[in-house]
Order: C-alpha cells, then structure tokens, then sequence
C-alpha cells in the first residue's frame, strides 16, 4: 500500500494508518482462516523459488504474506509506508527471520541490498509511474531474481486496478520470462467467489 509522504493517505485515498487496526479482519488480508491461510502458502511455494532466499514484501501492510514466506524458510524484509502497519508487522513477525521498514513501496529504501525475489501484492495498480516502479524493482533482484506481482481489476461500475494485459505490456521491456496465473476461480484465496479478474505474475526479467 502507498502512502505519500507527510500523512497515512495513500494514493488511492485511503488512510491505511486508520485503517490498519481492522486490515486483518479481511479473509485475504489476514488470512486468519485456516484454508484461506493454506491457499495463499500453497500459492507461495509455487511463486517463490524452492531454496530458501532473500524477498522483498513492498506494500507489506500488516505482514501475512511475509508471515508465510518466512514459514517457508525465507528471509524477508518488508517496506510499508504506513507506520501502524510496520508496527502490527512487526508484532505479527516477532522472531521471524524478516526486518521491517516505513518506506515508499515504489522506492524502497533498502540501499544497496539486492533480493532474490520482489514481492508485490496490490499495490502496482495505485502508482503513477508503475514502468518506472517494475524498472526499479528489476534493479533490486539478484541475477536470475524474480518479480512477483499479484494483481487486479475490482468492481464493475467504476472498476479500479491493473489488467494483466496491461501489466505484461509494461513488463515487456524488462524482457526475460513472464508468467502469469488467472486467480480469480480459486475461492479459497479471497473466501469468497469473485468474479472480477485477479491473477499473478511471475517474472524473471533478463
């Protein structure tokens, strides 16, 4: 989640600061349920390379998908621009192999550090320079890293987000492998049905 500087709201006119206390309370933001919980690690292990490595959550908020990569043996830094997100993050993470950070998503203030994966889930869609965000998330992985984006276009009236057409376009000049997963069908993942799209991509820029 983006938050611009000076205050927790986000570009998308969100105060994500007001908001954290009741994020989990969302079935995919919590994943408090147990096959919810379970989906979205099954998904991970398909994602996130096999050996345990080094991934950047950008737009962490309160730390549910880090929470299961490090379950999974990964190292994990997160960077949300909300503090009372990183502060719940943290909580929820005490112990864990992963380091949290109030930063900007889109240039994550994470020096000169490099990662095997970059970790993005909705939060490309509220940016306003998203080829320039991918660009710079391309300069954060190692050689051979990877980019995983989960993303979408939610509602019908005024529908917001990012089309998976339009996300493999600004991908493309970063070249290399991409791969993208249709999400919307699986039910466990939201804890609901949901009939807008929703997907991921993965990919391995050259």
């Amino acid at each position: 989640m983006t938050i611009r500087d000076g205050d927790g709201t986000g570009t998308d006119g969100v105060d994500w600061d007001a908001a954290a206390a009741s994020f989990d309370e969302e079935p995919d933001h919590g994943l408090r349920d147990p096959e919810v919980r379970a989906a979205w690690a099954e998904r991970l292990r398909d994602w996130l390379p096999e050996r345990a490595g080094d991934v950047l959550d950008l737009g962490c908020g309160t730390g549910s998908l880090a929470l299961l990569a490090a379950g999974q043996g990964h190292r994990v830094t997160g960077v949300d621009r909300s503090p009372a997100m990183v502060a719940l993050a943290r909580e929820k993470l005490g112990g864990r192999d992963a380091v949290f950070l109030v930063g900007d998503a889109a240039a994550p203030p994470v020096g000169e550090e490099r990662y095997d994966t970059v970790l993005v889930r909705h939060v490309l869609w509220t940016l306003p320079e998203p080829d320039r965000a991918l660009r710079h998330w391309r300069d954060l992985l190692r050689p051979g890293g990877r980019l995983v984006l989960v993303e979408g276009v939610w509602g019908t009236v005024s529908p917001v987000g990012i089309s998976a057409g339009r996300l493999t376009a600004l991908l493309a000049p970063l070249g290399g492998r991409v791969r993208v997963q249709p999400l919307s069908g699986d039910r466990a993942l939201w804890g609901r049905d949901v009939d807008d799209e929703r997907y991921a991509v993965v990919a391995v820029p050259d």
